[in-house]
């Protein structure tokens, strides 16, 4: 391996055969200049940007974190179980160190931050949530307890985001924004309140994410033969009607015209989560 540029005396950014890869380890940059090869012997970790990022932004990212910040974090992802998580998603490493990071340093001023999406993160990403409450608690193990337990609700959006191929948070916080208001409509024109928690309520917020996903890749559900659609349209009508309403929400939300395959489907969900409430209105 060879320097491309080097950040600090602990970071660097280097060419592996093809591709360009962060390498971190004490001493690694010290005295270090672009063309030398790689003392790898100081190589404690390696991060391999992947979905387009830029190599020279993440490195810069990782050179203004503390090596230890980022030790903890990728300890504690592998003690909570999400280390193959970490293996894959360098990025998802970087950010997550990059906040607790900031969350340690508010911690130490006596600074106190209330996420207002609290109560949504809880309901609508319940595993997220609980990995990121273990990972606040592993880390807490080292630190003494210097993290707030409010800090598992942006850890948990962090995960969140991990689901996308951009590491731009705001896709995250319109999705959340999005779906609450999806739910609220089905609520509304059901006349029932839905169990958040509930299996189908789950299943539909599950269904909902990867939608979003499908829509930022630009690869949306097209293929359904019309009659299938059409018999969906005819067994559904209230649910179609409503997924009409849902997909108005995704255009104008989102930019995204909804395909007639995925209303479908989305009426299909709406269907599922509505089914034999005991709080629906009559009709």
């Amino acid at each position: 391996m060879d320097v491309l540029r080097v950040f600090n005396n602990n970071v660097v950014l280097a060419k592996d055969g093809d591709r360009e890869v962060i390498l971190t380890g004490r001493g690694i940059g010290f005295q270090a200049k672009p063309g030398q090869h790689v003392d790898e012997a100081k190589v404690v970790r390696r991060f391999v940007p992947a979905d387009g990022r830029d190599p020279d932004h993440m490195a810069q990212q990782v050179a203004g974190i503390p090596p230890e910040i980022i030790r903890l974090v990728a300890d504690a992802m592998n003690r909570v179980g999400l280390g193959d998580q970490a293996d894959r998603q360098p990025a998802l490493v970087v950010s997550l160190s990059d906040h607790v990071c900031g969350a340690i340093r508010r911690a130490q001023q006596g600074q106190s931050i209330e996420y207002p999406l609290e109560a949504e993160v809880r309901s609508l990403y319940a595993d997220e949530y609980a990995k990121g409450k273990a990972l606040v608690d592993a880390m807490n193990t080292y630190l003494g307890g210097s993290l707030p337990d409010g800090e598992a609700v942006a850890l948990a959006l962090h995960l969140v985001n991990a689901g996308f191929s951009t590491g731009d948070m705001s896709a995250t916080y319109a999705m959340t924004g999005v779906i609450q208001q999806m739910i609220s409509v089905i609520e509304g024109a059901y006349g029932i309140t839905l169990e958040r928690t509930g299996v189908n309520v789950g299943r539909f917020i599950t269904h909902l994410r990867y939608l979003f996903v499908r829509i930022h890749q630009h690869e949306q559900l097209d293929d359904e033969p019309q009659p299938i659609v059409e018999s969906i349209k005819a067994s559904y009508p209230e649910a179609y009607d409503c997924a009409r309403r849902l997909a108005v929400i995704v255009h104008m939300r989102l930019g995204a015209e909804l395909t007639e395959s995925e209303i479908a489907y989305l009426a299909l969900h709406v269907s599922r989560v509505t089914a034999r409430h005991p709080g629906r209105a009559d009709r």
